[in-house]
């Protein structure tokens, strides 16, 4: 109390030592203590299933000068990849638009490979344009819009993943945002080989149709004529009758089974033709 400049000067140097030795650790953040470019240990590091709030971090001690503090989100994050042209199976340049959500799982692998997020984004948004890459160019253009779409991102995550691990990070998921085909003479013509494509595929289908129907209609015709052949066994007679009636309906009714036909036809009374019609039959 004697010297209050000496004790000002200490209490102010005591508070800048506490300063630079603690750092409190926000519940969001895991924090890296490091000496000299060396991890030593991990604040609030990530653990699988547990939820924010969960954990108390609190403060984070350190030796000042000697220990530093990097601080690494806990959070779910996003890398955007630019867009990229894609060649596909069919021959297509796709405008491709993506983006994958990664979270950091093992933060001193990070540090040890690649030091910072931003060097890690940058890292995984060249991953995840080479990954889309490879994957789309076994494709067509029509897989993008067909169901087979979320097997294409399965497989470009699993790709992605296994890179990610070896930089201390998880691909939580993929997504494309947008697969476009090039505006201009690249679009119409693309337009035209599909309607072409189409086309040939509806002659296809129609020729497979025509086809059909006339084993469809042999086959009729064939079991037609075994039933008549039967019918014509069992009793000749009548079937000669049937068969009659039926040529006078066609001869007679041309116009339908109306009754108003106009065929006019000059026959003698003992034509054969009209023998149903004579007294007796």
């Amino acid at each position: 109390m004697k010297n209050p400049l000496a004790l000002s000067v200490g209490a102010l140097a005591a508070l800048v030592v506490m300063g630079m030795s603690v750092s409190v650790v926000p519940e969001t953040k895991q924090a890296i203590i490091s000496t000299y470019g060396q991890p030593l240990r991990v604040v609030n590091g990530y653990k699988p299933k547990q939820q924010f709030g969960e954990r108390f971090t609190g403060l984070a001690f350190r030796i000042p000068l000697v220990e530093q503090i990097q601080f690494i989100d806990k959070r779910v994050l996003s890398v955007e990849m630019e867009r990229q042209e894609v060649l596909s199976t069919d021959q297509l340049r796709l405008q491709v638009d993506a983006f994958a959500r990664f979270r950091v799982t093992r933060p001193i692998v990070m540090y040890k490979t690649i030091r910072t997020e931003e060097r890690l984004r940058d890292q995984l948004r060249t991953i995840l344009g080479s990954s889309l890459r490879n994957e789309l160019g076994r494709r067509s253009f029509a897989t993008m819009l067909s169901p087979e779409r979320g097997e294409v991102m399965e497989n470009v995550q699993r790709a992605l993943n296994r890179e990610a691990r070896k930089y201390g990070a998880e691909i939580i998921d993929v997504r494309i945002k947008r697969a476009d085909l090039p505006d201009g003479a690249p679009l119409k013509s693309a337009f035209q080989r599909m309607q072409s494509a189409r086309q040939q595929e509806a002659i296809a289908i129609d020729a497979e149709g025509q086809k059909e129907a006339q084993i469809i209609r042999a086959n009729a015709e064939a079991e037609a004529a075994r039933i008549y052949a039967e019918s014509y066994n069992k009793d000749p007679d009548f079937y000669d009758f049937y068969r009659s009636m039926q040529s006078y309906r066609r001869t007679f009714l041309q116009d339908g089974q109306n009754g108003n036909g106009n065929t006019n036809i000059v026959l003698s009374p003992s034509n054969d033709y009209l023998r149903n019609f004579r007294e007796g039959r």
